[in-house]
């Protein structure tokens, strides 16, 4: 009888183990929301980044009844240049630790059509995130919704913080 009830507990004890564990809490911020999550981007996710964000400006200028932008190998080449850039000075804005503009971040690398504007962004957000604030405010809004564009160019960088430098470029 023993046995038995030892062979039950034991029993009960191994099935117990299986139950998933509770759901975590969200640590809340001094402002009571949930902090922020950090996206990680791993080292083979840039392509599905840039056209998940090209499949996403696309979508919006569709719906807006624009032509769908091209992503361009030289444009996204000056956004990779800029992200690396803030992230040097620290600071979100749209001039080169060297006083170049996005003017001329497009020449240097080549490109032969004419900038039409340029988004940023220092965030622990995700691409689409990121998008999403662009499209709230105005000048972003009309940058990537810009009948001009043809083009698009989309980099980051991310530290090992977590802080990501998001730069979005369009062409024509």
């Amino acid at each position: 009888m023993t046995r038995i009830l030892v062979l039950l507990v034991s029993a009960l004890l191994a099935l117990s183990a299986c139950a998933p564990p509770p759901p975590a809490q969200p640590q809340i911020g001094a402002d009571g929301k949930p902090l922020p999550k950090v996206y990680r981007i791993g080292r083979g996710d840039s392509s599905a980044i840039q056209y998940r964000m090209l499949d996403s400006v696309n979508a919006l200028r569709g719906a807006a009844g624009r032509q769908a932008v091209q992503l361009n190998a030289q444009l996204n080449a000056a956004a990779a240049t800029h992200s690396r850039d803030m992230s040097v000075q620290n600071r979100p804005w749209h001039f080169g630790s060297d006083g170049s503009s996005p003017i001329d971040r497009i020449e240097r690398v080549g490109y032969s059509g004419g900038l039409v504007g340029e988004a940023i962004s220092e965030t622990y957000e995700t691409e689409l995130e990121t998008l999403s604030a662009w499209m709230e405010e105005p000048g972003t809004r009309n940058v990537i919704l810009s009948p001009k564009a043809s083009n698009m160019g989309f980099s980051w960088l991310q530290e090992s913080n977590g802080k990501i430098w998001w730069t979005l470029v369009m062409g024509r």
